[in-house]
């Protein structure tokens, strides 16, 4: 399952859609809104992507997870739109026969995910002032 989403992600929903008797792992990182960034208090972020090409890049990613690492499964969530601290921002979720490939595929999903697919992301801050967030260059 690669998606945008404007709605909040149940990860465990999504976990519970990732388990199966052939799995000793699921394994879920969830990426929230911090109240914070750079000693700036942040009221809330908001997400805006190319979203015919984010969903393609996450699909990428989902598939290139399973056939790099020993993993049953792969599914990612990005909400789009406004995110206000504490809520889900993304969620990658792996299932595999043990922890070690499950925790890998999961960092290397996530960090491939900010690297690869174009969505970005504007943090409002408390102040009133407002910032896009430095990324990565796509590749």
């Amino acid at each position: 399952m690669a998606e945008l989403t404007r709605a909040l992600i149940d990860a465990g929903a999504l976990a519970a859609a990732a388990s199966r008797p052939d799995c000793g792992a699921v394994l879920a990182f969830v990426g929230t809104t911090r109240n914070h960034h750079d000693g700036r208090a942040v009221v809330r972020l908001e997400y805006e992507a190319y979203e015919r090409m984010a969903v393609e890049a996450l699909g990428c990613i989902e598939r290139e997870a399973c056939a790099r690492f020993a993993i049953a499964s792969c599914a990612i969530v990005h909400r789009l739109g406004e995110v206000p601290p504490a809520e889900a921002s993304v969620a990658v979720v792996v299932a595999a026969a043990h922890r070690g490939p499950a925790f890998d595929a999961c960092r290397w999903a996530m960090d491939e995910l900010k690297r690869t697919a174009p969505i970005w992301k504007k943090e409002r801050f408390a102040d009133g002032g407002e910032e896009w967030v430095g990324g990565t260059p796509l590749a």
